[in-house]
């Protein structure tokens, strides 16, 4: 197994005199191969893991190559907004209340946990036990008074360049023995019969199941026993009221969408689309990174920042796709023709984002839908493009949104390679609801997108099928609850 490794900004981010572990530039971890092998652990240090910035590409893309990396980036997720992480404060008050007045009265307003170590000695247990909870490196704790005694307030990661000088030699000394004691990353939560409540947007233009769908889900799962419920998201705080989550709204990751799927995780929820999922599939960047990694037929791609823009040109041609991490339902994705087009579609792209995804032209009449659940392919669709466009949607038609017309088949109709490439390729991912997009060329199957939140419209998925579709699906939410039940009945 390859040495951990230390990723910054910039080397003179490392302020200790010496480092257990070998730095290297964010810039370098991202762009060089030599950091492409599987079973590399990597320490991300970086200055900011704020959502698209560069460290939170590190983490991201650490993942798609099958890094093991901290802080994860469902952790950074986790920690970006309090409500995702509060349901776990109040059990570390214990540690707090064990503690007796004297030493709770000279206990500071907030303190650093460095890699699960404190350098307040009677902080130590608690530290301990929220690096268990999130793994994060460096992360700053606030403690307030509550309930006569103090309790975990705020937690936010921190930087290497917020440490003064001992707080850097404590660091290098957490690094060593994090590494030597071995590997953690975030303890998984226990997992909390049947009730599904499904999350759906009544405003939503464009959502991914429309209303005959919607009922046909609830039709569904009602002759399977299940009670079935619609939510919206004003409804986050009733989760804990289901015991399964079904997502029929367009995921995003800084969205409420991740924030329920998140949130329904941690109470013990059956959901999908899984929180795990949903980092993978809406994020460009990762998707063109697992591809490659795993070798499976895709458009040949270049991830960039500004410095690579320049590049683009004698590496993809024109015309080019360009695409920001995140888009659903063919938004976020420009054709450039020519350099002007590049520098201004770029320009866009990369004020909302440190890096963005190139992709060789492939104009083609349809794309490949393969609905893809637990493993196994469940409806095989074909998109057209719209008419006189070369996306499936055309958002700048005249009088509003066109569409392209689409056609259904059955599984055992369609190509066998399309529906053996698109299961494999979900497969990548996990074990939910996924689309797998995917053109037909004369250098052979390439796809497209994973999709984690897959159009299911009733009149269109559904032509083949019909209720069985939704009755499928509603199936694999009943099969999983009745196995998640037998598995807690067993360790009692």
């Amino acid at each position: 197994m390859a040495e951990p490794i230390i990723v910054l900004e910039s080397l003179r981010d490392w302020k200790s005199e010496s480092s257990p572990l070998r730095c290297v530039l964010a810039d370098d971890y991202l762009a060089d191969s030599e950091f492409a092998e599987t079973g590399l652990r990597v320490i991300n240090l970086c200055r900011s893991t704020r959502y698209q910035s560069l460290g939170y590409y590190v983490s991201l893309l650490a993942e798609a190559r099958g890094h093991r990396v901290v802080p994860s980036v469902a952790t950074l997720q986790d920690l970006s907004r309090k409500i995702l992480y509060g349901a776990e404060i109040p059990a570390l008050a214990r540690d707090l209340d064990r503690l007796d007045e004297t030493t709770r009265a000279r206990l500071p307003a907030s303190f650093r946990v460095f890699l699960g170590r404190s350098r307040v000695p009677s902080l130590a247990p608690l530290a301990r036990k929220l690096f268990e909870q999130f793994a994060v490196p460096l992360l700053d704790v606030s403690l307030v008074p509550r309930d006569g005694g103090l309790r975990v307030g705020e937690l936010k990661s921190t930087n290497l360049r917020a440490l003064s000088a001992e707080e850097s030699t404590f660091l290098a000394e957490a690094v060593a023995r994090f590494v030597t004691r071995g590997w953690r990353t975030a303890r998984k939560r226990p997992r909390a019969r049947f009730d599904l409540a499904i999350l759906v947007d009544p405003e939503e233009e464009q959502p991914p199941s429309n209303r005959g769908a919607i009922d046909a889900f609830v039709a569904a799962g009602r002759r399977l026993g299940l009670e079935i419920e619609e939510i919206t998201k004003r409804d986050i705080s009733r989760l804990a009221e289901f015991d399964a989550l079904f997502i029929r709204e367009t995921t995003r990751l800084n969205h409420h969408t991740y924030a329920f799927s998140r949130r329904a995780e941690q109470e013990g929820l059956v959901v999908m689309d899984d929180p795990t999922s949903i980092l993978r599939c809406t994020n460009k960047v990762y998707l063109a990174e697992l591809l490659t990694r795993h070798k499976v037929g895709a458009p040949r791609a270049q991830i960039f920042g500004e410095a690579e823009v320049s590049r683009l040109p004698d590496l993809l041609g024109f015309p080019m796709v360009l695409k920001a991490p995140e888009g659903a339902f063919s938004k976020g994705v420009f054709k450039a023709d020519d350099e002007a087009e590049l520098a201004e579609i770029a320009a866009r792209l990369l004020d909302d984002s440190e890096l963005a995804l190139a992709q060789e032209f492939m104009p083609t009449e349809f794309d490949w839908r393969v609905g893809v659940l637990g493993g196994k392919p469940l409806y095989v669709c074909q998109y057209l493009m719209a008419g006189g466009h070369w996306q499936i949607v055309d958002y700048a038609a005249a009088g509003g949104t066109a569409e392209g017309d689409s056609r259904t088949l059955a599984v055992a109709d369609a190509p066998a390679d399309v529906v053996s490439v698109a299961v494999q390729a979900a497969n990548l991912i996990g074990d939910g609801l996924y689309g797998v997009d995917i053109k037909s060329t004369a250098d052979g199957l390439k796809v497209i997108e994973i999709n984690d939140n897959p159009s299911i419209d009733a009149g269109i998925e559904d032509a083949v099928l019909g209720s069985a579709l939704y009755e499928t699906i509603m199936a694999e939410f009943l099969r999983r609850l009745e196995q998640r039940t037998r598995s807690r009945t067993r360790l009692r």
